[in-house]
């Protein structure tokens, strides 16, 4: 056979023959699997990137996750817990400490002194869910969400934890849970990313987020997201340079792609494939980047509802809004994150400026959502990495306190896209430190999110260096009782 090769010419072995044949046939498949209809003859036509292959029908086609960078305070927020008021000041039992591990700032306290929230509590909705006079805004939508008060992780610094909630590991190097969904199920829009990132700061002690947070890993580079910037260039480096032609441009891509072409005729390397891809979505982009993301033709209506801020590119208020045109626009997976919430000191001042930033606008994403129909298909998410302890860091002044980082229980909410609404899942003990009932682990949570995308989490997943990765790793449970 190797010589039947080389008498036609064929610069190959039998090896690399079939190398490079199982090559083309998982490139095949692959693509089968992101475009069902990519052999049927339409995969011009917008729908035919309309479906992936999900493992059973969806409840929700897109996500909007809003994470809240830096750990908002579960205490201050979402979980009520007076007894910290009647008990200020005194030490927190070692019965209810259990021994457990502490950050390097307050592990070598002598005592734990418990401090009461200084915002009052009140009921609301059907499930009388107790939410804080912060977040008045989502006060007003409670009987739509969902409020999970039993979230724990087993990172205690900011980077592994929102790591771990990002992409299912503390380490880096992972493809992030937007990656995962873009692999799993494609685009449902050939003119816009699968995955798009959008960043804000607020106003208290800021943690930094990176791209390794919405990073592909090890999955092809296709499924990175990608992150829009406030300004006039949403996309860096998208735009043509100046003296360059729309026409010249075209003209140079497909020049370009030949060359590539020919190079992936010789290797059989997926990722010139992946490239060229890149560059026919970046020209693409030229034309549906701006439109998506003018804001100016919003009605009076909406920016109200909003708040002014939604005018301002690059604030919390107008990454939500930005992201419901997103989500219009058939973005798989949309990932806002606002910074500011790490409020180890001077917490009642700093987090009420962070509520301010973000309570209204999250409430409107939710209401604009359903009003236009779409928010039964789209899975919505806000909460931070961990929670705060329920005792003081730094000087005891019930107007000054700070609290620390707090890994074993901690409150986030969402709703949309199969999700039950108008309950509060878990509780916690009255000293909001331990979850008395329905726990809910970082894994569990993704597997809850991938089930809701019509993905099972066990199946879900790409082979790398000699291993079967998933999201949820080797962990994770459906917690159904989330599931309407």
């Amino acid at each position: 056979m190797e010589k039947n090769f080389l008498e036609n010419g064929l610069n190959v072995n039998r090896r690399q023959f079939f190398s490079r044949v199982s090559t083309g046939i998982g490139s095949l498949a692959l693509g089968s699997l992101l475009i069902p209809d990519l052999f049927s003859g339409s995969a011009d036509d917008a729908s035919a990137l309309g479906h992936g292959m999900p493992h059973f029908a969806p409840k929700a086609k897109r996500i909007i996750y809003m994470f809240q960078s830096g750990a908002p305070s579960q205490l201050e927020s979402f979980d009520n817990k007076p007894l910290l008021r009647k008990m200020m000041g005194q030490d927190l039992p070692e019965s209810i400490r259990q021994g457990q591990r502490l950050t390097g700032m307050t592990a070598n306290y002598a005592k734990f002194p418990l401090v009461g929230s200084l915002y009052d509590f009140q009921q609301y909705g059907q499930a009388r869910a107790w939410v804080s006079e912060l977040f008045p805004h989502t006060a007003k939508v409670v009987d739509d969400i969902c409020i999970v008060k039993s979230l724990f992780t087993e990172a205690i610094n900011h980077d592994p934890a929102i790591t771990f909630f990002q992409t299912g590991a503390q380490q880096g190097n992972r493809p992030s849970m937007g990656a995962w969904m873009s692999y799993g199920l494609g685009s449902e829009n050939k003119n816009l990313p699968a995955f798009c990132v959008l960043v804000s700061k607020g106003r208290g002690n800021g943690q930094g987020v990176y791209s390794k947070l919405w990073s592909n890993g090890f999955l092809d580079s296709v499924h990175q997201g990608v992150q829009f910037m406030p300004g006039t260039d949403p996309v860096l480096y998208m735009g043509n340079p100046a003296g360059t032609s729309k026409q010249s441009r075209r003209e140079m891509l497909d020049q370009l792609e030949t060359l590539n072409q020919m190079q992936y005729d010789k290797l059989g390397d997926p990722e010139i494939v992946t490239k060229i891809q890149q560059y026919e979505m970046a020209y693409r982009m030229q034309t549906s980047v701006p439109e998506v993301t003018d804001l100016s033709k919003e009605p009076d209506h909406i920016i109200k509802l909003y708040g002014p801020d939604c005018l301002v590119p690059g604030t919390y208020a107008a990454n939500c809004l930005l992201a419901r045109k997103l989500a219009e626009n058939g973005v798989r997976f949309i990932q806002l994150y606002h910074q500011g919430w790490d409020h180890h000191g001077n917490l009642p001042e700093e987090m009420a400026g962070q509520a301010k930033d973000v309570d209204q606008a999250s409430a409107a994403l939710v209401q604009d959502l359903k009003q236009r129909g779409l928010l039964e298909d789209t899975l919505v998410i806000w909460g931070g990495e961990f929670g705060r302890t329920n005792y003081c860091q730094g000087k005891l002044e019930f107007n000054k306190y700070g609290r620390d980082h707090h890994p074993r229980a901690f409150s986030a909410w969402l709703t949309g896209g199969g999700v039950k609404t108008g309950i509060v899942y878990g509780e916690t003990d009255d000293f909001g430190y331990n979850i008395v009932k329905n726990p809910v682990h970082v894994h569990d949570f993704h597997a809850t999110l991938l089930h809701l995308m019509g993905l099972d989490h066990e199946k879900l997943t790409y082979k790398h260096q000699g291993r079967r990765y998933r999201l949820t790793d080797v962990h994770g449970k459906v917690v159904n009782d989330l599931i309407a």
